[in-house]
This record gives structure tokens, C-alpha cells and sequence, in this order.
């Protein structure tokens, strides 16, 4: 299991996550990449905030002709678009390198999940930690069974859920996400 600290940050390649997560690639593959990018935003943001990690899901626009684009989904969970020509394995392999050469100083760890071998080999060369997607997958899980289980003896209805304890903006992001607006 992973440990928490609120100066590790957790560097996702999210379409490799996509592809790795059953339920995932099914949304994918059923409804199309967007559906199922907002349903991995809604899943690690509930995990984000439990962890305390700073997490950046990284998109690729490799064939895209934009350039790169973050939005901030909460004080730790935003999501990069990486820019015309450059892969989210590009951007995250930077990230890793910054931190390396001592760059990133507010950052005491770099957590990287991708199934992708050698971008694992690369990012574990410059310090980085790796997690497979899979095992990102369980951790998440098992991350939202503990908090069900401690949340189903609360009294309050209301405390129950993760999303009642988030800020009333990211409230509203989720529920337009649910609601396809």
C-alpha cells in the first residue's frame, strides 16, 4: 500500500489507466474516451483527497494541434492535456527529471502509475516511485471500501459520503460530470 504525505505527488497517464481499469475500457470502449476520462477524474479525486497526495492526471494531445492545458479539479487533483507533439510519457518523464535535479523542491515524492515498462524503468531511474495501473486500481478500491465501512457507522446521512465533505465548486463539477453538462 501506498503511503500518504502531503508532499507526494502522484503523476497519472491517464489514458494507460484506461486502458489497464476493466471498468474503464468499458466506458471507453462503449461510450468514448470522454466518459470515461470524467469517471476516472470522479474516482481519484474521492482517492486524492482520502490520501492527502497532490495528483496530476496526465492526458495526451499528441495529435491534437493545442496547446498544453490544466484544470484544477480540487486543491489536490488537476488534470494535464499535454501540448501538440508531446505524449503524457514526455511530460511525466520531465516532471521525474525535475525533481531529480532538485527542480521540483516542494515535492517530496513523485508516484508515478502507468503499466507502460519502460516508461516505469525511466521514471524509477530519475527517484520516482511506480505503481501498475492494476495496482493503482486496488488501492483506490480498497480506499473506497474503507471509507464506505467508516463512513456506514457515522449517524449523519449527510457524512456518510465523501463527496458531502468537498468543497460546494467541486460538488457542482461532479454532479455537471454525472450529468454529462
Amino acid at each position: 500500500m501506498l503511503n500518504s504525505s502531503d508532499r507526494s505527488l502522484l503523476l497519472v497517464d491517464g489514458y494507460n489507466v484506461i486502458g489497464a481499469w476493466p471498468s474503464l475500457k468499458k466506458i471507453s470502449d462503449r461510450h468514448g474516451l470522454e466518459p470515461a476520462r470524467d469517471k476516472l477524474i470522479e474516482t481519484l479525486i474521492g482517492y486524492t483527497h482520502h490520501q492527502g497526495y497532490q495528483t496530476q492526471i496526465v492526458f495526451d494531445s499528441y495529435f491534437q494541434d493545442t496547446p498544453s492545458s490544466q484544470e484544477r479539479y480540487t486543491n489536490h487533483l488537476s488534470v494535464y492535456f499535454t501540448a501538440h507533439a508531446q505524449t503524457a510519457d514526455t511530460y511525466i518523464e520531465k516532471t521525474c527529471a525535475d525533481f531529480w535535479h532538485d527542480r521540483a523542491p516542494a515535492i517530496g515524492r513523485i508516484i508515478v502509475a502507468t503499466s507502460d515498462n519502460a516508461q516505469k524503468m525511466t521514471v524509477m531511474g530519475y527517484g520516482a516511485q511506480w505503481i501498475s495501473a492494476q495496482r493503482l486500481e486496488i488501492e483506490v478500491d480498497l480506499t473506497g471500501r474503507r471509507l464506505r465501512k467508516s463512513q456506514s457507522s457515522s449517524q449523519s446521512p449527510k457524512g456518510r459520503f465523501l463527496f458531502h465533505s468537498l468543497d460546494a465548486k467541486v460538488q457542482q463539477k461532479l454532479e455537471k460530470m454525472r450529468h454529462g453538462i
